[in-house]
């Protein structure tokens, strides 16, 4: 299964929301861990190694870029 990176979410901005609210009240290590959670959720959810690595190079990328 390749990467998707084409944008499928039918509202993104309502998710972005929500990982937003989801770090109210949390102090910087708390939110961390929630971030780290999350991605193991949901790299579990994946469930491909070759994905998930991917997707690590390209956020890394992304990062870089910014």
């Amino acid at each position: 299964m390749p990467l998707e990176l084409t944008p499928r979410l039918a509202d993104p901005d309502g998710v972005f929301a929500a990982l937003v609210a989801a770090h109210d009240g949390l102090d910087p290590a708390a939110s961390r861990r929630l971030d780290a959670a999350l991605v193991l959720l949901l790299a579990n959810h994946i469930g491909d190694d070759g994905v998930v690595l991917h997707a690590i190079e390209v956020a890394q990328s992304t990062e870089a870029g910014s």
